[in-house]
């Protein structure tokens, strides 16, 4: 069996193994040692025995979406809750699927800050989203799947399994002249581009979100529930 047929073949098997879990998303990338730049010191090292990677992403509920008007609700809360609940369970699956196949594996939370000045995770899953070729980086800094946009959470496995990287996209990856996320970011966070996207307005608005809420966590869903894509317009 050659290298693109036994990549291949583990994709399959890993992607049949999980039709049970209410996976949206599912896509495979290799990781490079520019990757592991970003990654947080405490996987940096052990990440570069694992060179692969399985993004998952799940879709948020558009009714749950619609009961924010202009500030989280707790029925967001809790489905976000939720659904990084059912993403952590769905890599834990994947985790002892590739040690079953004969392979080691990293599970990375959906949703643990290892950085509260940045609100930075163990890795930006968004990001080997975009590399798994799930979408893109919109103007709000989020990833924007054609289909789903930006209503859907990821999580991360990585592994030392081979796997395949993603054939180019054949959809136009860009917002265009949409400003729907600008218009409704209540702290002007969000500009006409991605490098106009300020982190330290979006943070200091989910700071204002969780204590006026009395969420006692760090949420907002405005720019989440205005980009539906395709799929959900």
């Amino acid at each position: 069996m050659n290298r693109f047929s036994r990549d291949r073949r583990n994709l399959q098997e890993l992607r049949d193994s999980c039709g049970h879990l209410g996976i949206d998303l599912f896509s495979t990338t290799v990781i490079t040692e520019s990757d592991r730049e970003s990654f947080h010191l405490s996987i940096r090292d052990i990440s570069r025995a694992l060179e692969y990677a399985v993004v998952i992403g799940i879709r948020l509920s558009d009714p749950v979406l619609d009961t924010i008007a202009d500030a989280p609700t707790w029925t967001y809360y809790y489905h976000y809750r939720q659904v990084n609940y059912a993403l952590d369970n769905a890599a834990l699956f994947i985790t002892s699927r590739c040690h079953g196949m004969g392979y080691r594996a990293l599970p990375i939370p959906a949703s643990q800050i290892m950085d509260w000045t940045r609100l930075r995770g163990h890795l930006s899953h968004r990001s080997i989203a975009e590399k798994a070729g799930l979408g893109w980086r919109g103007k709000n800094n989020l990833l924007i799947n054609p289909d789903f946009g930006a209503c859907v959470r990821y999580a991360t496995v990585l592994t030392d399994m081979p796997l395949p990287s993603p054939q180019p996209a054949q959809v136009e990856m860009e917002c265009g002249d949409c400003r729907a996320c600008q218009d409704i970011c209540p702290a002007g966070a969000i500009g006409d581009d991605l490098s106009d996207f300020s982190v330290d307005r979006c943070a200091a608005q989910l700071r204002r979100f969780s204590r006026s809420e009395k969420l006692n966590t760090m949420i907002c869903g405005l720019c989440v529930k205005v980009c539906k894509g395709k799929l959900n317009n």
